[in-house]
């Protein structure tokens, strides 16, 4: 069996992984829902935005699934926190992919404009609601969130969902729709021809200018204004997984600390800029598959970000800085990890397998033509 130190390291890599899939692989279905009224005009145009993800959306949910399974089993203390902290933000999000289907499903069951209208509409709010929200949520989690345990280590959280509407939270919500809606935006270029495409990549580059704007201003609200987190005193990286085993401080500007101790970690942010950049770029000179790998590197890099920049901190308490939960005391048992680590090992190559055959047999775009041939068998 591995050691606890490592498996700890290893689910804190995991988490971030399917948390980045998930941004990659959902956050460009959730981009192109929120591009359906900006990029088709007429009924045929808004069935071939529809259709392009119209297959693959359920599938792509599958790393949303793991990412909340992660947290439940590898880190049961910040699931039993975050999830009771932000009940009315995750419940909104839940509501907002539940009606994304029967959006999908229900949208060309009648031959009405206003009947599509409404339904077209809910797509959006299938798409926008999720972005804003979860982003939103890291926002409020660079922050710190005000819980605290008491002796027998029940956590009491003691925030509101109004509270987690604040500027800087709303920032952080803002740039997770532009990134999105960038990484959707080249999507719809890939797989659609002229004018959807000449639209989706206008659309595109302009939500990439926007998350750089959006990342740098909140790097530089990170490193000026908002307050960080430190351990302070003995640091025990194999110890029980009691939060209050540890002593922590807040104040502005730690959250610099690691990218200070070893400078090779700019290069997580960096590649959050060069490849917003590199998306711009691409879609100037039509280079749209190379324009995505960038879109999603650029993803990658803002979330890592976060995670750099937050180590060892998992969720911050800014009420009782002690209670903060760490990678080092708010995860599973070690014996629960590795198990866990067996089956990911077998599971999670199966899934990217299949996902990656999926999206090989429906590559091509999707046309107009394509949908008045199969009127019936299509969104």
């Amino acid at each position: 069996m591995l050691d606890y130190i490592t498996l700890r390291l290893i689910w804190w890599l995991l988490l971030g992984a399917l948390l980045i899939g998930f941004a990659i692989m959902d956050g460009f279905d959730l981009g192109v829902a929120m591009l359906l009224h900006r990029v088709a005009r007429t009924n045929e145009e808004r069935r071939v935005v529809i259709n392009t993800i119209g297959p693959v959306w359920e599938g792509n949910q599958v790393w949303l699934i793991l990412g909340a399974g992660a947290v439940f089993a590898a880190w049961p203390t910040l699931y039993s926190v975050a999830f009771s902290g932000f009940y009315f933000a995750m419940l909104a999000a839940l509501a907002a992919l539940i009606i994304r289907p029967v959006g999908f499903k229900y949208r060309g069951k009648v031959d009405n404009v206003r009947w599509r209208q409404v339904w077209d509409g809910v797509l959006f709010i299938g798409g926008f609601v999720p972005a804003l929200i979860f982003g939103v949520a890291i926002g409020n989690v660079l922050q710190g969130v005000p819980f605290h345990f008491d002796s027998s280590l029940r956590d009491f959280y003691s925030g509101s969902f109004l509270g987690l509407l604040n500027p800087f939270a709303l920032l952080c919500g803002l740039l997770s729709v532009c990134m999105l809606c960038m990484h959707g935006g080249i999507y719809l270029a890939i797989k659609t021809n002229e004018p959807i495409q000449d639209r989706a990549i206008k659309l595109a580059s302009r939500f990439a200018l926007l998350t750089l704007f959006l990342f740098a201003a909140g790097g530089v609200w990170v490193s000026h204004y908002l307050a960080g987190y430190e351990l302070t005193g003995p640091i025990i990286m194999d110890g029980p997984s009691n939060p209050l085993y540890k002593k922590a401080i807040s104040q502005t500007g730690l959250w610099l600390a690691n990218y200070q101790q070893d400078p090779r970690f700019l290069v997580v942010p960096a590649m959050g800029f060069l490849g917003a950049i590199l998306a711009m770029l691409c879609l100037a000179f039509r280079k749209l598959r190379s324009a995505w790998i960038a879109s999603a590197f650029s993803l990658a890099g803002i979330i890592s970000t976060v995670g750099v920049s937050m180590f060892p901190f998992i969720l911050p308490s800014s009420t009782h800085p002690e209670a903060s939960l760490t990678v080092w005391d708010a995860s599973s048992s070690q014996l629960t990890l590795f198990i866990m680590l067996i089956a990911t090992a077998i599971f999670l190559p199966i899934i990217v397998a299949y996902t990656s055959w999926v999206y090989y047999v429906l590559r091509g775009k999707v046309t107009v033509e394509e949908i008045k041939n199969n009127s019936k068998g299509m969104y």
